[in-house]
């Protein structure tokens, strides 16, 4: 019986998350008790806002050793939205230099965007690099909705499932054994974005 924890640390997009799952029909729980992470199959960080601010409230509201058991020797289904994937990094380079999960070995850097304006909003497209269930019947659909002015850089390439190009070709979307982390918002990509959930619930 699939249960969905989308985690919530008083940052994020959770209202939006929680709109889709419930449109998706899965039980699912809005939480940072201990005993939820505990008992659910799958776990989401969503995440808007900057790297700092993210990483202070994580460590102030959700059992870090918890979800690092869950996620790291359960090996639990996870995923980090926008920030919550930024956050899986070592670093993060937002006004100045703040230490992260560390669940990826990389950094979150500023794009090097050539001409092109910061904040990276609005759609654009993924290019996958590397077949994976995430991304089943999503060929005639890979168009998701940015908003971000960094990505994280990782160091192992094969970690790398999806690519987009702006100004710059960035990782989108990565996976590491059960963790997953997508630099779009999925909750606020309509179809592809349905579709994208869907499949890693499913898993």
């Amino acid at each position: 019986m699939k249960k969905i924890c989308i985690l919530d640390y008083g940052s994020g997009n959770v209202k939006s998350v929680e709109n889709l799952i419930k449109y998706l029909n899965y039980d699912f729980v809005i939480s940072n008790n201990e005993n939820d992470i505990i008992e659910c199959t799958h776990l989401i960080l969503p995440g808007v806002g900057s790297f700092e601010y993210a990483m202070m409230k994580i460590n102030e509201k959700i059992p870090i050793s918890t979800l690092k058991n869950e996620v790291l020797i359960k090996e639990k289904n996870f995923m980090g939205i926008c920030v919550g994937m930024q956050v899986l990094a070592q670093f993060g380079y937002e006004n100045g230099k703040f230490e992260g999960l560390g669940w990826i070995e990389g950094d979150v850097k500023k794009l090097k965007t050539q001409n092109l304006s910061l904040p990276h909003i609005g759609w654009n497209n993924c290019e996958i690099v590397k077949e994976d269930n995430i991304f089943k019947d999503l060929n005639d659909v890979r168009d998701f909705y940015f908003l971000h002015s960094y990505a994280l850089e990782i160091k192992n390439n094969n970690e790398i499932i999806a690519t987009t190009s702006y100004g710059t070709s960035f990782c989108s979307v990565l996976k590491k054994k059960n963790i997953y982390g997508i630099q779009f918002h999925p909750e606020k990509s309509q179809k592809a974005g349905m579709i994208l959930i869907n499949n890693f619930l499913n898993q």
